[in-house]
């Protein structure tokens, strides 16, 4: 979320103490991702140390914290950033509306703002095949979703596209929104159309599932100084098939990761895998109709910000650039065709 939620510094403060103990001078609201349902703030505390604060609103299941844990503990994945426990020993805490997560504080950028180094591409690799390979107990696979191909982005974006054919009105910025989805209508309904012939395909193969991150952008891999690197934001689990995740390297999510050279030392760590063509192909697809569905849903919400009005319309702009996400599923498409 590109603005800060409605709480106070005295209410931040009182519930860091409350839950965890911890005395802060300051949190600093961080303007992070495209996520309106999630807030960052960079909390400075009395005892000297620094730690990044998430609050989320709204879909929060408790997998997104247990998980991470059993991954870097029982599973020894470094690279899993865990949550700090609260006084009560939980991972999490409950406050005003809002779930709280804390994390220490990490010393470098995250993927869009610094590229990975050789080793760090090699890590990410290792560190998400290990993931894929997991074996979770039964109790915390029991909180995962399980991939159905559901058809919910593809129909969303269909119910804007009917609503967008007797024109809307709205401010300077849905004039803009609507001029460039005209522009692109056509490409759009290829989108979808592919995505819905693809999942129709996968419904039939029944690929075997694994533990998938299934949001794991260069937004959400911290890189820092000697080659060290975290994998962050596990709210989307999901079990699905292994190219859920796969697709993100090489997609070109914020125009980034799309270099032959970074996908064979990401492979390199990974090691030897059969990628189906389909899966990934639809997964690339799939990602842009959740996110055009997404800003659809940001552009049109009269109680959202214009900072994040703007950001989506932006996003959805970049999308279509040559050798963005869009031009990338394309030729993932020819391959198989």
């Amino acid at each position: 979320m590109l603005t800060p939620p409605d709480l106070s510094q005295d209410a931040i403060a009182q519930c860091l103490a409350d839950e965890y103990g911890l005395h802060a001078i300051h949190a600093e609201f961080l303007p992070l991702g495209a996520d309106v349902n999630s807030s960052a703030f960079r909390v400075h505390a009395n005892n000297g140390s620094t730690y990044f604060l998430k609050l989320r609103q709204g879909d929060f299941t408790p997998t997104a914290v247990f998980i991470p844990l059993f991954l870097h503990h029982e599973q020894s994945i470094d690279a899993v950033m865990t949550a700090l426990p609260t006084t009560g020993g939980q991972p999490s805490a409950q406050s005003l509306g809002f779930d709280w997560m804390l994390y220490p504080f990490f010393k470098g950028d995250n993927g869009f703002k610094r590229p990975l180094s050789n080793a760090q591409w090699i890590a990410l690799g290792a560190a998400l095949s290990a993931v894929h390979r997991a074996d979770l107990p039964d109790a915390l696979r029991a909180g995962v979703p399980q991939e159905s191909y559901s058809h919910h982005w593809r129909e969303g974006v269909r119910r804007y596209q009917r609503r967008f054919i007797n024109g809307l009105a709205g401010d300077d910025i849905v004039r803009r929104f609507l001029a460039f989805w005209e522009a692109h209508d056509e490409e759009i309904d290829t989108i979808v159309y592919r995505s819905e012939q693809l999942a129709s395909i996968l419904l039939e193969k029944q690929l075997p599932l694994v533990l998938c991150h299934s949001d794991i952008h260069a937004g959400n891999v911290l890189v820092g100084d000697d080659d060290r690197l975290c994998i962050v934001d596990w709210d989307t689990l999901v079990l699905a098939p292994k190219e859920r995740d796969l697709m993100f390297i090489g997609g070109g999510v914020g125009n980034v990761w799309n270099q032959p050279q970074e996908e064979a030392l990401f492979y390199q760590g990974y090691g030897p895998v059969d990628i189906d063509p389909v899966a990934l192909a639809y997964y690339r697809y799939e990602r842009i109709t959740r996110d055009l569905l997404e800003i659809c849903d940001q552009i049109f919400d009269t109680s959202a910000s214009l900072e994040d009005r703007e950001e989506g319309l932006r996003q959805m702009e970049n999308q279509f650039l040559p050798d963005d996400v869009v031009a990338i599923a394309h030729r993932s498409y020819e391959t198989i065709t």
